[in-house]
């Protein structure tokens, strides 16, 4: 997968991330994005661990696993801040 196909993958899931995580967040679209694309790697390496499958292509798959790692990613985020 190539850099923008990541940065689009990480938009979708940090933005899915976004609207299911409840509560107010103080990060805006750009720390939405960066947390999505993070979101990626980080559900793509738990997804692969447990067998699920990484974040391999442009899919529902890789969605659904980009988003779980922005969701991770999002909670530690509202936690520390």
């Amino acid at each position: 997968m190539g850099i923008l196909s990541w940065i689009v993958l990480g938009l979708v899931a940090g933005m899915l991330a976004k609207w299911l995580m409840p509560g107010k967040d103080g990060g805006g679209f750009i720390i939405t994005t960066l947390l999505g694309v993070a979101g990626a790697f980080v559900g793509g390496f738990l997804g692969s661990l447990v067998g699920f499958g990484g974040a391999d292509g442009f899919n529902l798959g890789s969605i659904a696993t980009a988003t779980v790692g922005a969701f991770i990613l999002l909670f530690v985020y509202n936690k520390m801040k």
